[in-house]
């Protein structure tokens, strides 16, 4: 009986293969996911002089923290073991910004969904991106759901630091953070010195309170 828990133990925390590594390869898929989403945000905001409002804003925000909720998992793996409660505790994180940004998108499409009303920004594939956010805030959290009901097969306690297991982890880590960085640039370049982001932003205001751009703050002749 002294040696059955450790044998136990070992046998759990052994449960490898691909199925037990299932939660570790849906974190790191979560981090580049929501990381490629926002940047696929920064590119419409740059590309197209779409500058996005503070509802828009948050949901990029929350995007970002679902995606630490991925990479916690995936930090904690790449020492080699995992407890189960840091899958909880990541997908947890995960699921509260989803659920978040879920409801920040719900609220936008309810603020342009009257009969002609032709929304806020351009549209992707005849959606607005506040509509796909929201897609994808419920596909997330529906995701998590079906990965944690089986749980006891997919959650591995020892993950190999090696290989494609560390190469992408901190390629994905990397990634987010060099976007929220340049995410938080952006931000500061729409809202400028002031503590709050207008509602129909029509410049980046910090070039306007240094004086670099001179006039009005308006939107550019399309």
């Amino acid at each position: 009986m002294v040696t059955a828990a450790p044998a136990e133990t070992t046998a759990r925390g052994t449960a490898g293969g691909f199925a037990g590594q299932i939660q570790y390869w849906l974190a790191v898929i979560f981090v580049v996911g929501w990381t490629g989403v926002v940047c696929g945000g920064l590119g419409v905001q740059f590309g197209t002089w779409d500058y996005p409002c503070p509802l828009c804003m948050l949901q990029r925000y929350f995007m970002m923290l679902a995606a630490l909720g991925g990479a916690y998992i995936v930090r904690r793996a790449l020492t080699g073991t995992i407890a189960r409660r840091d899958y909880m505790v990541g997908w947890g994180l995960a699921v509260v910004a989803c659920f978040g940004g879920g409801f920040t998108a719900w609220r936008q499409t309810m603020l342009h969904i009257l009969p002609g009303d032709k929304g806020y920004g351009g549209a992707v594939l005849g959606l607005h991106l506040y509509v796909w956010a929201w897609i994808l805030f419920v596909a997330a959290i529906t995701t998590i759901g079906v990965v944690l009901s089986f749980s006891h097969a997919t959650a591995s306690e020892v993950i190999p630091t090696t290989g494609a297991h560390r190469a992408l982890g901190l390629l994905a880590m990397g990634l987010l953070g060099l976007v929220i960085a340049i995410n938080l640039v952006a931000t500061f370049f729409l809202e400028g010195f002031h503590w709050v982001l207008p509602d129909d932003p029509a410049c980046y205001k910090l070039l306007y309170d240094l004086g670099i751009l001179d006039g009005g703050c308006v939107l550019p002749a399309t």
